[in-house]
């Protein structure tokens, strides 16, 4: 089983994240946002992860540190889980459609951090979560899980739905990317015979 648990301590942020890759999607959220929170459990069940975020962040301020310091524990998290990536399948891509809102997700476990964010969410807030923080999230998880992540939105004009559609999408596309190819189960997918 990969799994990992990182503990997180800033000024701003105290965070515990415990991960599971080979899980069954079941997921325990408390990071005192609660529109990530909802973020979270569909990721975890749509990606079968089993997941459990806690964080004490300085909300008062507004959520922007909890919603990056969870990005940046997760992706640390995803990163020591996988290890060495033998025999991952490395790529994941996955089109994914949330009512009237589309989008495309593609990911390479590279062991290079790469984030193309092509993605306009029409209003400012849902409910009282700043959009702009999703952005701000996956640059902290990309970067931690030292991957390359595109996201492009195709289609939408319901701001929780383009959202959800991108969570939705890169978990299913992560999934995807994370699973064990028995072929190559004990080799590393690249030609250089590392993953950096």
């Amino acid at each position: 089983m990969r799994k990992s648990k990182i503990e997180r301590n800033t000024f701003e942020t105290k965070i515990k994240v415990e991960l599971n890759i080979d899980g069954t999607g079941k997921y325990e959220n408390n990071t005192g946002v609660g529109f990530l929170d909802h973020m979270l459990d569909l990721f975890a069940k749509h990606g079968r992860f089993d997941l459990k975020v806690y964080c004490d962040g300085d909300t008062q301020v507004d959520d922007h540190h909890s919603t990056e310091d969870i990005g940046i524990a997760l992706g640390k998290c995803f990163y020591e889980a996988l290890e060495d990536l033998k025999g991952v399948r490395r790529y994941g891509n996955f089109l994914l459609p949330m009512d009237e809102a589309l989008t495309l997700v593609a990911v390479d476990l590279s062991g290079r951090y790469f984030l193309n964010f092509d993605v306009n969410i029409p209003t400012e807030k849902v409910g009282t979560f700043d959009t702009e923080l999703v952005e701000e999230f996956f640059i902290g998880f990309t970067r931690h899980l030292n991957a390359t992540l595109h996201i492009k939105n195709m289609a939408g004009t319901n701001s929780h739905h383009i959202i959800e559609s991108i969570f939705k999408g890169v978990a299913r596309a992560l999934a995807e990317a994370v699973s064990i190819d028995e072929k190559y189960k004990d080799e590393i997918p690249s030609t250089k015979g590392v993953l950096v």
